[in-house]
């Protein structure tokens, strides 16, 4: 009973996913989807050690001193030190040998750096998120621009399959001829090199294949058995903004808040502190066993005059934030640039398509024509099989460019982040 559960839950698995949804879903719980997702951990980790700063800090202590003339467990003011003094039965709070054991805590009061670094931290966070958010888009754009190329590869490998079944027919018609002597034995020959030929594309096909499938399954971890139809089901959203360069975006105003807070390490902080400690001892001058408390609770202000060292922090922080703002602006530039190549290229290639459509229903037509007048012996081999290659190439620049449509929508749906899983069904 066990074993027929588990056969009926891997046989999905065994057939493979048939529809985009079920690949889009498998891509989000990939490994490659998950170490985007740990990029986001890491900047929540970071925003929750910038807030932590703003907590107390508490220590508990034990140590053993040891010094070399006799030192105080505690202050002791004059007047109770006279009195000691007077009476050598009175311990006095000295020894050579002190064990101390305690309590002390700081905490922040003011340090404006610290809530910048969270805000940091914050907006490293969003950074983050949407890269995550962009890279998921990335491999959803290649697995559908995969499934496009595979698609063109299986339509070319058909119409392959239909020269190939054309030429054979031929090819026993022109064996009859040969062998009646009505045709020289050279046109048997150009038809099985035909044959050969088409025998080669098709297995450079299935290395193409391959590769596809395989970049499919790195991101995926499925193997795809055939390709999956798509049809565009929302229209493409163009926007004013590149949405793809959100993330960088983003860091760079993390970059502005860094520059800041590193300025603002050289502000005056103000921070509490104290502690409780109880010692003990033997007197130094009775030699009597002996214990003391002590404690202590204020307020420090302090005021940075010279840190050459949060200087160059600051110095650090601006370069990143400018060299992350040329990269900007020359991703901005080329991605417009090609954003506007791209979205002009949409009509030409769908006219492209029509017109290819046409060409094919005309070149089947004229292969009709010279199927007939060669079979007649009207028309030589090579113009024969020229008629067989306009059809074949006529085909596959239709498949061609249909998939360099279906590519060229989905780097435009990278650049403006579209929904990719609404827009293709």
């Amino acid at each position: 009973m066990l074993k027929r559960s588990l056969l009926a839950l891997s046989f999905p698995l065994l057939l493979g996913a048939t529809t985009l949804p079920e690949l889009f879903s498998a891509l989000k719980n990939h490994s490659q989807t998950k170490s985007d997702e740990m990029l986001i951990k890491q900047a929540e980790v970071a925003k929750e050690i910038a807030n932590a700063k703003l907590y107390p800090t508490l220590n508990l202590f034990a140590k053993y001193d040891y010094y070399t003339t006799a030192s105080g467990m505690l202050p002791v003011p004059p007047d109770e030190l006279f009195v000691m003094i007077k009476d050598p039965t009175i311990p006095q709070p000295f020894s050579q040998n002190i064990m101390r054991e305690g309590v002390n805590f700081t905490m922040p009061l003011f340090v404006k750096s610290i809530y910048s670094m969270s805000d940091k931290a914050q907006k490293m966070q969003k950074s983050a998120q949407a890269k995550k958010h962009i890279n998921l888009l990335k491999n959803e754009a290649l697995i559908v621009g995969a499934n496009a190329n595979l698609s063109y590869l299986v339509a070319l490998e058909k119409s392959l399959n239909t020269k190939e079944l054309s030429l054979k027919e031929t090819q026993k018609t022109i064996k009859i001829k040969v062998d009646n002597g009505r045709a020289p034995a050279s046109a048997l020959y150009k038809i099985e090199d035909g044959l050969n030929q088409i025998s080669i594309s098709k297995n450079n096909i299935a290395l193409q294949k391959e590769q596809l499938l395989s970049s499919i399954r790195s991101i995926t971890g499925i193997t795809l058995e055939s390709p999956i139809p798509m049809q565009e089901a929302v229209p493409l959203q163009i926007s004013s903004e590149i949405e793809s360069l959100k993330p960088l975006k983003l860091k760079i105003e993390a970059n502005e808040i860094d520059v800041r807070a590193q300025k603002e390490k050289l502000y005056p902080s103000v921070v509490a502190y104290g502690s409780y400690s109880f010692s003990q001892a033997d007197a130094y001058n009775n030699n009597k066993s002996i214990n003391e408390e002590y404690g202590n609770i204020g307020v420090m202000l302090n005021i940075p005059l010279l840190a050459m060292d949060r200087y160059q922090d600051i110095k650090k922080a601006k370069v990143q934030m400018q060299s992350d703002s040329i990269e900007l602006q020359k991703l901005q530039d080329e991605l417009s640039s090609k954003a506007k190549m791209l979205q002009n290229s949409l009509p030409l290639l769908a006219n492209s398509i029509t017109l290819s459509k046409k060409s094919i229903e005309n070149k089947e037509k004229l292969l009709k024509i010279a199927k007939v007048n060669y079979t007649s012996g009207r028309l030589a081999t090579e113009e024969y099989l020229r008629y067989e290659d306009d059809v074949v190439e006529a085909k596959a620049k239709l498949y061609k460019t249909e998939a360099q449509r279906w590519q060229t929508l989905m780097q435009l749906a990278v650049i403006y982040a579209n929904n990719i899983e609404e827009m293709v069904r």
